[in-house]
Parts: C-alpha cells; sequence; structure tokens
C-alpha cells in the first residue's frame, strides 16, 4: 500500500502517525508519501521517520499510490481535484482512490464528481487548536467518527479503502451524504467557531479598536471565557475555509442562533426587570435537552 499526502498539517500528520502506531502490518508497514507546498511538514516528518519520503512535487508524490489523502483547508480542495483531473491526471494511477479530510464536504464532492475520479470524501471529526504538522498525535482519533461521504461512481471498493484507513487510525467510519454532514456541522462544529469568533469581536474588540472595557475584563477571564474562546484561537485560514464551503447551511444555523440570542434579549429586557425564574427554567431547559438522549425530548418523550 502507498499513500500520498496532499498537503501535510494536523491532520494529515495525525494520519500518519497513526498509521505508523498501527497494530496492522498492512498498515503500519504502508508506504507513506507527503508534499506540502511549503515542504516544511514532510521534511520533518521524514526526519521523524513518520513518512518515507517527503516528495519535492505533487507529482512525485503521487506516483504508484494506491490512496490519495487530500489535506488542504476547505476551499482549496476543490483546486487540488481540478489538478488531479488536469494536469496531475497522467500521475494519477487509474486504481488509485481519492479521499479529503475537510470539515465540509458538498462542494468538494460535486468537485469530484464533475471531475470523474474515484473519490470518497473524508471527515476525521477530531482536532486541536495547534495547527501544523508540529501539532499532530497518533491518537487524536482514537474512538472518533470519521464521516465517509462517496461520490457517485465510487465502487464498493472504493469506499471500502476509505473505511479501513479509518479503522486504520482507530476511528469509527461512519456513511452520510454530503448535505446531511454539512447540515450537521454547521450547527455542532461550524456555528461554535463563528459563534466564538463572534464574542472576542464583542467583548475584547476587533482590528478596529479594543472594546471598552476590555483592560480590566481580561485581568478577570478564567475558565468560562478560555472554553467559549477556545475555538476562536485556531487556524484562521482554516476557519475561512469551513465558513466560506458551509455558508448556506451556516447561515440557516446562524440566523437560529441569533434568535436564540434574541429571546435572551427579551427575557433580559423584561418590562418590570428580568424574571430569575423564567432563567432560571430556560438554563434548566437548555441543560435537559443536552442531556436527553438523542431522539427523545427533555422530559424523555419523543420529540
Amino acid at each position: 500500500m502507498r499513500i500520498a499526502f496532499l498537503g501535510f498539517g494536523l491532520i494529515s500528520g495525525s494520519i500518519a502517525r497513526a498509521l505508523r502506531a498501527s497494530p496492522d502490518p498492512a498498515w503500519s508497514r504502508a508506504r507513506l508519501v507527503a508534499w506540502s507546498p511549503s515542504g516544511r511538514g514532510p521534511a520533518r516528518a521524514s526526519v521523524d521517520g513518520v513518512i518515507d519520503h517527503a516528495a519535492g512535487t505533487a507529482r512525485d508524490a503521487l506516483a504508484g499510490a494506491d490512496l490519495v489523502v487530500l489535506g488542504a483547508p476547505p476551499h482549496l480542495v476543490p483546486a487540488q481535484i481540478e489538478e488531479l483531473a488536469g494536469p496531475l491526471r497522467d500521475a494519477l494511477h487509474p486504481a488509485a482512490v481519492v479521499t479529503d479530510v475537510a470539515s465540509t464536504k458538498s462542494l468538494i464532492v460535486a468537485a469530484a464528481e464533475r471531475a470523474g475520479l474515484r473519490f470518497v470524501g473524508g471527515h476525521p471529526m477530531a482536532g486541536r487548536e495547534q495547527a501544523g504538522y508540529q501539532a499532530a498525535t497518533a491518537d487524536l482519533f482514537v474512538d472518533r467518527p470519521w464521516i465517509v461521504v462517496p461520490a457517485h461512481g465510487a465502487e464498493a471498493t472504493d469506499i471500502a479503502r476509505v473505511e479501513a484507513l479509518a479503522w486504520a487510525c482507530l476511528a469509527r467510519p461512519m456513511r452520510l451524504g454530503a448535505a446531511q454532514h454539512d447540515d450537521a456541522t454547521a450547527g455542532i462544529s461550524h456555528l461554535p467557531l463563528i459563534a466564538s469568533a463572534a464574542l472576542v469581536e464583542a467583548v475584547a474588540g476587533t482590528t478596529r479598536g479594543e472594546a471598552p472595557g476590555w483592560e480590566l475584563a481580561v485581568e478577570l477571564a478564567a475558565g468560562g471565557w478560555t472554553g467559549m474562546t477556545r475555538l476562536a484561537r485556531g487556524d484562521a485560514a482554516m476557519g475561512a475555509g469551513i465558513a466560506a464551503t458551509n455558508a448556506a447551511a451556516l447561515v440557516t444555523r446562524l440566523r437560529a442562533y441569533r434568535d436564540a440570542l434574541d429571546g435572551w434579549l427579551a427575557e433580559l429586557e423584561r418590562d418590570g426587570g428580568p424574571d430569575a425564574a423564567r432563567l432560571e427554567a430556560r438554563f434548566a431547559a437548555a441543560k435537559a435537552r443536552l442531556e436527553a438522549p438523542p431522539g427523545e425530548g427533555p422530559d424523555g418523550g419523543g420529540g
């Protein structure tokens, strides 16, 4: 098995590390070749013994590959696909399966279908705030869902190869449609990313200036602030790529979030002052919703 990584940051690097640590010799002994525009991640991984070869060009990396992993930020993956279908097509083995690790799927899978690639989209549901190969860990995917989104025309053996990659990284492959994936991740991943950045803008300020009171607030900040702003500390380019390639689903979630915030504003601006009992009920309802089993209401009933 020869695996080519085009783009080699946190996720691709963690896949490579996970494969090297795999108890399955078919994966731990796979030949891993990586290329990235800067070359820094592959060069360091080669020195670490995590990959077998740091390729000088994407074409070099593709030579003889059975599986190609596209590791660019989401908004750049369609361009990678266009290159594979165009100037790099002759370097791609006809039986090679192409997958990706991007956080959005609809635009990417559609691009692969137009290009006629043997493509099975992928999204390991794991990450860290730190970016780049230097942050990669072998255990990043352990017991985490790995979403698998086959393009039209992908054969059963193609899908099996990508699912086997997920299993080799100790993840749990889960098949979804592209729209299903993007709608779900817009709520549980992409909306929190925007909300975290917006919280920073509201409390700390923006590039246009510091928000009033921030100097004192930052001295008092503790776990709540740290937890809520964790996502805003991540890779800005990756965040931009996610938002740009899942805009429609994200807009729907943002509007729902805005409606919820308007509801809180109405409670706090109630004539006669806020009603503590009503506020407590709302906090309690949110907690109960989180603790209810999926598919059941907070009271244990359906819906």
